[in-house]
């Protein structure tokens, strides 16, 4: 009888795990038809790089370079967020006041995640991250993702984990792009607020969930990946709430300066 009943229970425990990715993988496709419809070829390229390249880059070096080359990883996922960047202007050079708002807001997030380095989590880039996405594109706001990553890991320590850190805060600024392009996102402070709390905590926190799995467990079981999950909800919840803190504070004045520079000088459209 008991053998019958683990049996039985460990049936039940498949099926459960089944529905659970079967609807998982129902939602990520019917999330990717509404984001990814009618696109550009450029944005189509952007998509095809950042869902598809850099993932299996970011992986090429977890199992075949054994996570220890992260500097090349990590200069390989900015030469890849390059190639759709440069071609937001279509057969032209890029101004210099154009690349100087991209490093700007680049270095805002590096500033601002370094100011509250005594605070675990709560930290504003993600934030910066989807302003910039919001008003200066989908690829630039990858772009802005992936170097703030980068660059504000020489303060806090370089490692296997930068490549994750850049491609979860890059494609944050991507999605947030696509959004407003097809005008399913807003400029208004409660829709970002909202997009923010949403994207940090379910985006952010199950990449860099599932990369410390990667990083530092031997053994990748779905127990495992689902223990993480769960031991990571109170970090992930404080950088959600830190996203929304700092979208209601800064989201109008920022997007307002930003707008009102790209109609000066004519700068990126996104």
């Amino acid at each position: 009888m008991q053998s019958e009943q683990k049996s039985i229970e460990t049936k039940d425990s498949k099926l459960s795990k089944r529905k659970i990715l079967d609807t998982i993988r129902k939602l990520i496709v019917k999330a990717a038809t509404i984001l990814f419809d009618k696109l550009s070829k450029r944005t189509t390229l952007a998509t095809i790089l950042i869902l598809i390249v850099i993932p299996a880059t970011i992986l090429f070096g977890v199992y075949f370079l054994n996570d220890r080359k992260y500097y090349f990883i990590s200069m390989l996922i900015v030469v890849y967020t390059m190639i759709p960047f440069v071609m937001v202007f279509e057969n032209r050079k890029p101004q210099a006041r154009e690349l100087i708002v991209i490093a700007t807001m680049s270095a805002i997030a590096v500033a601002g995640r370094a100011a509250f380095f005594m605070l675990p989590q709560f930290k504003p880039v993600v934030a910066i991250v989807i302003i910039s996405g919001v008003c200066l594109g989908a690829e630039s706001g990858f772009l802005v993702g992936a170097v703030s990553g980068f660059v504000s890991n020489f303060f806090f320590g370089q490692g296997p984990w930068t490549p994750w850190q850049m491609f979860s805060f890059g494609i944050i600024g991507f999605i947030a792009g696509i959004l407003f392009k097809k005008g399913k996102l807003k400029k208004h402070k409660l829709t970002l607020c909202i997009f923010g709390g949403i994207s940090t905590f379910c985006i952010y926190g199950l990449i860099m969930n599932t990369a410390s799995l990667l990083m530092f467990s031997s053994t990748f079981t779905f127990n495992a990946l689902i223990a993480t999950y769960i031991s990571g909800i109170p970090f992930d919840m404080v950088h959600a709430i830190a996203t929304v803190f700092f979208l209601f504070v800064i989201s109008q004045p920022m997007i307002e300066k930003l707008d009102r520079i790209k109609i000066k000088y004519g700068l990126i459209e996104p």
